[in-house]
């Protein structure tokens, strides 16, 4: 009777064990800051603190109020799952600089901006908020050039 083929799973890397928490915890921040905008904060404050921005007018602002919070979901359960995992690094790269426009925009005109988009109305703190953004990009890139390469999946063998 012949044996059963071993299954040879490759150990995980610190390297690896890094970035799938980077990914992880970063696409756990973005549903969580989708859902808080949705179930917390509400759609219809968010869309006020989208027109706070003064980049868009009505009805715009609240389409992308109610459409902003499902993508930056859809981002954040596609990083923590690994699925279209490049795909998603560059969709939540996309938001995140699309907001850093936005948040540079409002800076450079001194806005009064009220971030309500996690429930609080604390005054938007341009030079915390860039760094953090900076941050999200940094971690991007980081996973970007991580997963781009082909010897960062690793799968098991049969021998």
């Amino acid at each position: 009777m012949a044996s059963p083929p071993v299954i040879n799973e490759p150990k995980p890397s610190i390297s690896n064990i890094v970035a799938v928490a980077c990914a992880v915890a970063l696409g756990a921040w973005f549903v969580y800051s989708g859902g808080a905008k949705i179930w917390v904060a509400g759609l219809d404050r968010f869309t006020t603190e989208i027109a706070n921005y003064r980049l868009l007018k009505a009805p715009l602002d609240a389409v992308l109020a109610y459409t902003l919070p499902w993508a930056e979901i859809a981002g954040g359960l596609c990083l923590m799952a690994g699925v279209w995992r490049r795909g998603a690094i560059l969709w939540i790269a996309s938001l995140v600089v699309l907001f850093s426009g936005a948040v540079g925009w409002a800076w450079f005109h001194q806005l009064d901006i009220r971030c309500g988009c996690h429930g609080s109305d604390a005054m938007l703190d341009y030079p915390w908020k860039a760094a953090e953004l900076l941050g999200y990009l940094v971690v991007l890139g980081f996973l970007w050039h991580f997963f781009a390469k082909p010897e960062s999946i690793k799968t098991p063998t049969i021998s």
